[in-house]
């Protein structure tokens, strides 16, 4: 048996991606047992992954305390591998203070944090020019693994989860929207009127708004078409809601690269960020479209814009 510990705290997105490369090394590694260091608000989403076995969960507010007791509990077990795949002064702490034979961090490794890896794993071949996930794929050739997606990434509670109410009429898959994302110059500020659109386009239709942020509809669709969920998604339940969804569509998000590699329809809307190291993987994919605001900025781009180019995309 192969102990190995992957320290990727935060965010969703990031974890996603991990939880990705997790499922790759499952697929090609036999006898691997993977540990998983992850902060408590992202530990449901880790806990329920298929291929992690054991979650060590990290306080990010309990000041030096809770990392000490974090470090007690991580040094309990002897771990032949140790992955920090976020390549922080933090995580790498962490990875200082675990027992492990080999300690291995990212070749682009910040705040010093690579002082305490005694393996580096080279970035793909683009450079920092790499997708996020590239980059992380990089880790499995310390395993033997080929740095591709091998596997199907897969969560415990997917099909123990009744999402009928989901549902439009006759059974129809509803679009899943995410409105929100965690930087607010990612945020596309016009998904109300994008709903508008939709609902009046296909009346059968459903769209259920989603995410961990409550925002306001203001009754203003009929409830048999439209369910907002924001404020109410837990991340246990968010695999089995993307998983039902006809199509995604989400501003840059870790829903949004939760959808990709669940192989649901995602339609991104990006601003500032560079979808081709930051969206829906793999990029170009034939489930994978991306609209991207003019010079980045996601005022300048209209609902009549976004949903134009969705009304194209569906027709093809």
């Amino acid at each position: 048996m192969t102990e190995l510990l992957i320290i990727k705290p935060s965010s969703l997105g990031d974890i996603v991606h991990g939880l990705q490369v997790a499922t790759s090394l499952r697929a090609q590694r036999a006898g691997l047992r993977i540990s998983w260091i992850v902060r408590e608000m992202f530990a449901p989403i880790v806990r329920a992954c298929e291929a992690v076995d054991h979650v060590y969960v990290f306080e990010r507010n309990a000041g030096a305390k809770g990392f000490l007791k974090l470090m007690r509990e991580v040094r309990a077990t002897k771990f032949d591998y140790v992955f920090d795949m976020q390549g922080l002064l933090r995580t790498g702490l962490m990875a200082s203070r675990a027992r492990a034979k080999h300690k291995v961090g990212r070749s682009d490794a910040r705040e010093w944090s690579g002082v305490f890896y005694d393996m580096k794993v080279p970035l793909p071949a683009e450079g920092r020019r790499s997708h996020a996930l590239d980059i992380l794929l990089q880790f499995c050739p310390v395993l033997g693994a080929k740095p591709e997606l091998r596997g199907t990434l897969a969560f415990r509670e997917v099909d123990s989860l009744n999402l009928k109410f989901a549902e439009g009429r006759g059974g129809s898959r509803p679009y899943v929207l995410f409105p929100d994302s965690r930087r607010p110059d990612k945020k596309w500020g016009s998904f109300k009127q994008l709903t508008e659109l939709i609902l009046r386009e296909d009346r059968s239709r459903k769209v259920v708004w989603a995410g961990s942020n409550f925002l306001p509809d203001r009754g203003a669709f009929p409830t048999a078409q439209f369910l907002n969920l924001t404020g109410n998604t837990s991340l246990v339940s968010l695999p089995a809601l993307v998983k039902r969804a006809d199509w995604v569509v989400s501003n840059d998000s870790g829903p949004m690269h939760l959808a990709a590699a669940l192989g649901v329809r995602v339609f991104a809307i990006f601003g500032p960020s560079d979808p081709r190291l930051f969206g829906p993987y793999p990029v170009g994919g034939p489930l994978n479209h991306v609209i991207q605001a003019p010079v980045g900025d996601l005022k300048l781009l209209s609902a009549r814009d976004v949903y134009a180019r969705f009304q194209r995309i569906r027709g093809r």
